[in-house]
């Protein structure tokens, strides 16, 4: 077991803002654990995105990227680098998804839901109303929410990776487990489905669907620090692309 290198005001952002994915892991894994919330506050945002486009429920996502980042972190020292840690993080919330989603489907067709499933279905359903929904509200946005939920999760999975985070090709087929050539394949029948003029009328549209705001960040990782019993960081704000989680939004 390596020596504990816990030490008072580590993880602070002036110390941890430059740090690599693979520095950050590194260093956790030499003990300085706390550091593992600045991983989980980078790529929140991705993890969330990704759970959702499979799930298509908000509160199912959030619990498959907790379990994803408990799955992460017990097998840090798995973690060999030959693909990105990015990469590596986002196959483990992808494929947590996928499991959850079949599990729930084995419920559905049993005719046997369980109230858990049965309540996210329930606040899903009434997500309209929410003031999160409200504050970033907009007839394209919510169209093409709409349009994604409505073609095969295989499609959805593709765009989201590609189209929504921006990852390569070779990223999303690490991530998806399939060649590159299936990845292109799927993209370019999600584009068909979604329908070219959608789009080419959304603009920045499709980088503001299923935002991921502070609130939900902040609850994400005070629940994935409880569950493996490590102290914060002391990162005083959301590290996700984009400036939104940083200014705070609705939840």
């Amino acid at each position: 077991m390596r020596p504990s290198k816990e030490r008072a005001g580590a993880g602070k952002p002036a110390e941890t803002s430059s740090l690599t994915d693979e520095e950050v892991v590194r260093r956790v894994l030499d003990g300085e654990k706390s550091l593992f919330e600045i991983l989980m506050r980078r790529y929140n945002q991705r993890l969330f995105r990704v759970a959702r486009s499979v799930l298509k429920d908000e509160a199912a996502a959030e619990d498959v990227m907790q379990q994803a980042y408990v799955n992460a972190y017990q097998h840090l020292a798995q973690f060999a680098g030959r693909a990105r840690f990015s990469t590596w993080l986002t196959k483990i919330a992808f494929h947590e998804a996928l499991a959850r989603a079949r599990r729930r489907n084995r419920y559905q067709e049993a005719g046997d839901m369980s109230d858990k499933y049965e309540s996210a279905d329930e606040r899903f359903a009434s997500s309209e109303l929410d003031p999160e929904q409200q504050a970033l509200s907009g007839e394209l946005r919510e169209a093409l929410e709409a349009a994604l939920d409505d073609i095969p999760e295989v499609y959805r999975s593709a765009f989201v990776l590609r189209e929504v985070e921006g990852l390569n090709t070779t990223e999303a087929a690490g991530c998806l487990g399939v060649s590159e050539d299936v990845v292109k394949t799927r993209l370019h029948r999600a584009r068909s489905l979604l329908r070219t003029q959608l789009f080419e009328r959304a603009g920045l549209a499709s980088a503001e669907i299923f935002r991921f705001h502070l609130n939900r960040c902040d609850r994400v990782v005070a629940a994935v620090l409880a569950r493996l019993n490590l102290p914060p960081s002391h990162t005083p704000h959301c590290d996700c692309p984009g400036d939104f989680c940083q200014k705070g939004g609705v939840d």
